[in-house]
């Protein structure tokens, strides 16, 4: 996975907009996440940057604490909670 992955990755995160859209969101960046640990095992990364695919936040506290802290910050209105939940989640994997 590289740029091209995150472009597409970024763009099912936009078109989420019900169950079965955000469900193939959540199945992709799962995926791109797997890709990364299976990059990080064979080539690891600096301990000060981001690990491979541009995971910031690579344990599940910290993806959740920066999820968390991008949607109160973020404070975004929408009419679409499915989108909202995915953007929250994407923000997971890069907000610092």
């Amino acid at each position: 996975m590289g740029v091209k992955d995150d472009i597409e990755l970024m763009s099912l995160c936009d078109c989420v907009e019900d169950e079965a859209t955000f469900i193939r969101f959540v199945k992709a960046l799962a995926a791109d996440f797997e890709d990364s640990r299976v990059k990080e095992n064979a080539n690891p990364s600096s301990p000060y940057s981001p690990a491979a695919n541009g995971w910031e936040n690579t344990t599940i506290n910290a993806f959740l604490d920066a999820a968390t802290a991008w949607a109160h910050d973020s404070q975004t209105e929408t009419s679409n909670p499915w989108k909202r939940a995915a953007q929250m989640l994407m923000a997971g994997k890069i907000y610092e």
